[in-house]
């Protein structure tokens, strides 16, 4: 199985820091949070790749989780930040370096309540179906 890992996060991170709407909804989007970040952010939680390949093409079916980070009371933030992230990625097309035929999705989205009841999360699953470049 050939992986997509690191390119589809590239892909994803790179179109998503291209986006006005978001730019001025979050301080970035990050994979690692650097220390004093201040909020609200996403970060790139796991990825998952299974392999989908058809007759003679390999594919992979890939599930992208992002988890959006806001200091906020209530989920009126995150649901913003949420309904941008959507906007940029769902359903709409996206370039990953190797890959054809790529199609993303909304899948799921979950609200979180943190132990600190000024922070609020929500993760956001997006599935991902890329064809291997021959």
């Amino acid at each position: 199985m050939s992986t997509a890992l690191w390119p589809l996060q590239v892909a994803i991170v790179t179109k998503l820091h291209a986006d006005p709407v978001l730019d001025g909804l979050v301080s970035g989007v990050y994979d690692h949070v650097p220390e004093g970040t201040a909020y609200p952010y996403v970060t790139v939680g796991s990825i998952t790749e299974l392999p989908d390949d058809a007759h003679n093409q390999r594919g992979l079916a890939t599930r992208v989780v992002l988890h959006t980070w806001a200091e906020y009371r209530g989920n009126k933030q995150t649901a913003e930040i949420l309904a941008a992230l959507d906007a940029v990625l769902d359903r709409q097309p996206l370039a990953v370096p190797g890959w054809t035929d790529i199609s993303i999705a909304a899948e799921q989205h979950q609200t979180v309540k943190d132990p600190d009841p000024t922070i609020r999360h929500i993760n956001s699953r997006y599935r991902v179906w890329l064809t291997k470049e021959a």
